[in-house]
């Protein structure tokens, strides 16, 4: 049964680091991509990032672009998202989710989605 489970948020002050972790099991990682989208509250769900399977080509959001930094370790089957420099606007539930294609675009392309973890940055 495929399952991704995320961890790792916690509260964050501005400016500082965290480490999203995203732990998959069921299937074999280095088929997929997997993305990292998050949800604040009152707003739509919108894409993070997204590390391909085939070439380990990553893509970003431009509103996270040089913060932030996705990597896989297909060993392990954990996908990590590294956000550093957070800022008040990266408040917000984080998700993983897996694709065939990768694409920071919610929707139809993701098949299985994790729980989602809470990351809050506040002074």
């Amino acid at each position: 049964q495929v399952h991704l489970v995320e961890s790792g948020g916690s509260l964050v002050q501005p400016g500082g680091s965290l480490r999203l972790s995203c732990a998959t099991s069921g299937f074999t990682l280095d088929s997929f991509a997997i993305g990292w989208f998050r949800q604040a509250p009152g707003k739509e769900r919108e894409g993070v990032s997204c590390i391909d399977n085939s070439d380990g080509r990553t893509y970003y959001a431009e509103a996270v672009k040089g913060r932030f930094t996705i990597s896989r370790n297909n060993a392990k089957n954990t996908v990590n998202l590294q956000m550093n420099s957070v800022e008040s606007e990266d408040t917000a539930v984080y998700y993983c989710a897996r694709s065939q294609e990768c694409t920071i675009v919610p929707g139809p392309m993701q098949d299985y989605w994790g729980q989602g973890t809470q990351v809050t940055v506040s002074s």
